[in-house]
């Protein structure tokens, strides 16, 4: 076997094997110095054009997914216990769109005070990271979308965020044309933005007006 088809089958069992999403330097690890990492990928794109399962680009990394005329076809509609509410949901979209960003410039956009546990939620998720904090008195802290948030709405970057009209027709945006501009999440099928009652009345994820 001669040595381009043996750094194919690398990469190819590379990428089957990882538990996580690869880079291209950490598939260049495994190959000789000599490889051409793109030209691989590339490569071996082509070789899966047509089949159930494509080598896909996600935040800069690499990994098996199944392929995209495919996938409606596999996705089964599910209930989770904890349901994001729409206030949950346009934080995200706030943070996505505006990153980094302090809780009090989110609150700012919204109009109205953001209770402790959005935040949580959205971290605990793993949609969310701390992004530093801002050089300003006080030094807020500041926050970010995540690798885990670009994989789960299918984005290779923040790049392929769309824009508001989109997002008001998902439903993921308050239609009022008063509300500020922020980003959009890609619609997807899962049941979590709850209706417009879903913000705890007990105090779960309740917002408060600013003063």
């Amino acid at each position: 076997m001669n040595e381009p088809d043996l750094n194919l089958r690398i990469v190819e069992a590379l990428l089957f094997a990882s538990p996580e999403p690869v880079s291209e330097d950490q598939i260049a690890e495994r190959l000789p110095s000599k490889a051409d990492v793109p030209a691989l990928l590339g490569e071996l794109s082509s070789h899966y054009s047509g089949r159930g399962v494509a080598p896909t680009k996600i935040g800069g990394k690499w990994s098996f997914r199944t392929a995209e005329d495919i996938g409606p076809r596999l996705k089964i509609k599910i209930k989770r216990a904890r349901r994001l509410s729409r206030a949950a949901l346009e934080t995200l979209s706030i943070i996505a769109f505006h990153q980094p960003i302090t809780r009090a410039e989110i609150e700012e956009i919204r109009g109205v005070g953001l209770s402790k546990g959005t935040i949580d939620l959205l971290l605990e998720i793993g949609w969310i990271r701390p992004g530093g904090r801002k050089r300003t008195p006080g030094r807020p802290l500041q926050w970010r979308t995540s690798d885990e948030f670009l994989q789960h709405f299918g984005l290779e970057s923040l790049d392929d965020l769309p824009g508001r009209e989109e997002m008001k027709a998902s439903g993921l945006l308050d239609p009022r044309p008063d509300l500020p501009p922020v980003g959009r999440l890609k619609d997807h099928e899962e049941t979590l933005a709850g209706d417009d009652d879903d913000d705890d009345e007990n105090g779960g994820d309740e917002d408060e007006a600013l003063a």
